[in-house]
């Protein structure tokens, strides 16, 4: 039986991490949100396994062999995609394995545009304005819902 295992995923412009728009989202790297997330996991007895992507499409393969790689559930931040991407949304919407949305900033604090989530309707949950934290606190619900074997959010996500 493999270890327990979580995905996070991370869309497009994360790369840029630590020079791009420090302002909003902090002057942490990805290298350094992946560090923070899997020492958390290991903490915990999870191992982390952290993948970024400009490519939508790479994300959806992803996204859908998370199951068949054995994965708990997936954290993910999709970046720009997570206002306009039906075809993520749908990815998200197929698998049967939970995902929580996390963003750096709060998106509901800034412009109209990133307020509304594509992806929020087919999450389990949402977590945002916690900079780097935010992985670390999606990965604490993620497996809390994964633990308890259920996941009564999703079938209302459905409607």
């Amino acid at each position: 039986m493999p270890a327990r295992a979580a995905l996070v995923l991370h869309g497009p412009n994360l790369n840029l991490l630590g020079t791009r728009e420090p302002g909003v989202y902090g002057r942490a790297t990805l290298a350094e949100v992946d560090r923070l997330v899997r020492e958390h996991g290991r903490r915990l007895g999870v191992r982390v396994v952290c993948r970024q992507s400009n490519v939508e499409g790479q994300l959806i393969d992803w996204i859908q062999g998370a199951e068949r790689e054995r994965f708990l559930g997936i954290v993910f931040n999709p970046g720009a995609f997570t206002h306009y991407s039906i075809a993520l949304r749908d990815a998200v919407a197929g698998i049967r394995l939970p995902v929580v949305e996390v963003h750096l900033s709060n998106v509901h604090a800034r412009e109209e545009f990133r307020r509304h989530s594509v992806i929020a309707g087919v999450a389990r949950g949402q977590i945002a304005g916690f900079g780097p934290r935010s992985y670390v606190l999606g990965l604490d619900a993620l497996l809390a819902v994964a633990s308890d074997g259920t996941d009564p959010g999703r079938s209302a996500r459905r409607r």
